[in-house]
């Protein structure tokens, strides 16, 4: 597959590319679409506008730029709705065995999600959130990536870490704040983190891993250390102010990271005909100097293409890029949510019915002869299997011991610390019978 066509758009869109993918950037502004203004012709470099903040022509005529300067930023897709290759020089040709790997993947999160939600309904666990419809953003983006590659995450992106073999009984764990937390209980469920597979633990307040991730990739830029950092957010998230900083910082330090936004229609409950003007956030990125691309992110396979494309090219050029994923949000925004108090149940029918990225992956194999009605029964029974062993076993677990709510923040713990510790212990040394601290760890 030649990869350079991920950024090609179509003759009738070559605005959109002059726009979106040059190298000019926000150069090219000026010239990536006819103007009616007649430019004036300047008979020596002097009379050419020489200032420093931008690079463009002279104009006689008072004309201001229209919002959406090109007819809708293209999606990019690889793989239709009935799991077919559209274009076979696009076909990443990927081998059989990482394609079922895709598949489980996505199958098992979806599982575990159902699982997980369930359980927070019967208050087993505080608060959950689901990644239905979104599995493919996840999945198709981290298998593009190396190992080593260090992610930023928002709070939807287990499949990230799924992928990278992130072991369910530690994702259990994590939501019910067990002694086999790594995070020993102190973050909210789905707050996931590990250090073993580069994946950056997940903090509540939003787009504040936005900036931290261009941080992580200009060191990353510095160490010369041939690995990119990878930034995952919502649309939604998009509005905050650290999103704008972090593009602008990437760009003029020239970082090697990827912004990765999974628009799923709603921030929380917000649709995005409420959240901006503009066309998307893809039309965002040339402002800032970032290359940019839109997905379709119902197709893990152009999710998976525009991912590899965008990380080699960000090691080679020490360049951002910015990926837009369209896609839905399938289930409530969080346990705390009622989805249907701000859209139709139809509407959510339909996505899930009829453009869910695991029916169309699962059509793909299909029609490559590589999966079959039995292996999905089989499958279908040996995850939720799995999941299921991993759920009781966290469930049995003891809490953290409470004194693990002071350690970690300093080396040396202060003296209010300490004494605010101290406090606690002889507070539940008189009234512990109201506490039950038979469910933690001594």
């Amino acid at each position: 597959m030649s990869a350079a066509k991920i950024w090609r758009p179509s003759r009738g869109l070559r605005q959109a590319a002059l726009l979106l993918l040059g190298r000019s950037g926000v150069r090219g502004l000026a010239r990536s679409h006819p103007s009616r203004q007649q430019q004036q012709q300047f008979p020596s470099l002097d009379d050419k506008p020489q200032f420093p903040g931008a690079s463009a022509e002279f104009v006689d005529k008072l004309e201001f730029i229209q919002p959406n300067v090109i007819s809708g930023i293209p999606i990019y897709r690889v793989m239709d709705r009935q799991g077919q290759i559209i274009n076979p020089s696009e076909d990443p040709h990927l081998p059989q065995e990482e394609v079922l790997k895709f598949y489980r993947s996505m199958t098992l999160l979806n599982t575990m999600d159902r699982i997980l939600y369930e359980s927070q309904r019967e208050g087993r666990i505080s608060f959950y959130m689901t990644n239905y419809g979104e599995e493919g953003t996840h999945v198709g983006s981290a298998a593009a990536l190396e190992r080593t590659d260090l992610v930023f995450g928002q709070y939807r992106e287990a499949g990230v870490l799924m992928y990278r073999d992130y072991p369910l009984e530690l994702f259990m764990s994590q939501c019910y704040g067990n002694v086999n937390d790594p995070g020993k209980g102190r973050q909210m469920p789905v707050h996931y983190g590990c250090k073993e597979r580069h994946f950056v633990t997940i903090s509540s307040p939003l787009a504040t891993q936005i900036p931290q991730a261009v941080g992580a990739a200009y060191a990353a830029k510095r160490a010369n250390a041939n690995r990119i950092v990878i930034c995952y957010f919502g649309e939604g998230a998009a509005s905050e102010g650290d999103a704008h900083a972090g593009f602008n910082f990437a760009a003029t330090l020239e970082c090697p990271i990827i912004f990765f936004c999974r628009n799923n229609g709603y921030a929380i409950s917000t649709p995005t005909s409420e959240q901006y003007r503009g066309d998307g956030i893809a039309a965002r990125g040339p402002g800032y100097g970032i290359k940019s691309i839109r997905v379709d992110g119902n197709d893990v396979f152009a999710v998976y293409n525009a991912t590899k494309e965008a990380r080699r090219r960000a090691v080679a050029e020490n360049q951002p890029f910015l990926i837009e994923a369209m896609t839905y949000r399938i289930g409530h925004h969080s346990t705390s949510d009622d989805s249907s108090a701000y859209r139709s149940v139809d509407e959510v029918n339909y996505w899930d019915k009829q453009d869910h990225p695991i029916s169309r992956l699962r059509q793909y194999l299909l029609n490559q002869g590589w999966w079959d009605e039995e292996q999905e029964k089989a499958w279908r029974k040996q995850s939720r299997k799995k999941v299921m062993e991993a759920f009781e076993q966290a469930e049995r677990k003891l809490k953290p011991n409470p004194s693990l709510l002071f350690s970690d923040v300093y080396q040396e713990m202060p003296a209010q610390l300490r004494r605010q510790q101290e406090s606690l212990a002889r507070h539940l040394q008189t009234y512990g019978e109201h506490y039950p601290l038979d469910h933690f760890e001594k």
